[in-house]
C-alpha cells in the first residue's frame, strides 16, 4: 500500500513539472519585469538611456524584461511587432502610444494591473500613470502580450 501511495505523489509531481513551468514561467517574468521597473521610478529621463542613470521608454521597457530573461529591441517601433495582440490587458502587457491612431508607435509602457502603467516620460521621468490619463489615453494604439 505505502508503495502505491509514493507510487501516485510521484506521478502527481512529474505531471504537475510539465504543466506548472508555462504558466508560472510566464507570471515571473511578468511579475519581475514589473519589479526592475518599479525599483526605478524616480530615475530621470534621457533620450536613449537604457541603464538605471536614465532611461527612455523602451529603454525602460527593455531593461526591465532583460532582467526578467526576456529579450526585447532597442525601439518602441520594433517592440510593437512582437507579442500577441490583446484587448483586454494583464499586468506585464507592453502598451503602446503614437501622436494619432494611424502612425507607428512612439512610446511604449508596461501595464502593472488595476489601470495603471510603469513608463519613461520626457515631464516624469521613471513613474506610474494611469491608462486613463488625459495625454496618454488618446494616444493609446494597442497592446502586446509577450
Amino acid at each position: 500500500m505505502f508503495k502505491k501511495i509514493i507510487a501516485v505523489f510521484a506521478l502527481v509531481a512529474m505531471i504537475g513539472s510539465f504543466a506548472i513551468p508555462h504558466i508560472s514561467e510566464a507570471a515571473t517574468y511578468h511579475t519581475k519585469a514589473i519589479a526592475t521597473a518599479k525599483k526605478n521610478i524616480g530615475v530621470k529621463y534621457v533620450w536613449g538611456g537604457t541603464t538605471s542613470k536614465g532611461f527612455d521608454c523602451s529603454g525602460l521597457v527593455q531593461y526591465s524584461y532583460k532582467s526578467a530573461g526576456k529579450t526585447l529591441p532597442r525601439t518602441a517601433r520594433d517592440m510593437y511587432t512582437k507579442g500577441t495582440r490583446v484587448t483586454k490587458l494583464a499586468p506585464g502587457d507592453l502598451m503602446f502610444f503614437a501622436p494619432s491612431k494611424a502612425s507607428k508607435p512612439t512610446h511604449v509602457a508596461i501595464y502593472i494591473g488595476n489601470g495603471k502603467m510603469i513608463h519613461s516620460a520626457t515631464s516624469t521621468g521613471v513613474a506610474i500613470a494611469s491608462t486613463s490619463n488625459s495625454y496618454w489615453k488618446p494616444k493609446y494604439i494597442g497592446a502586446k502580450r509577450l
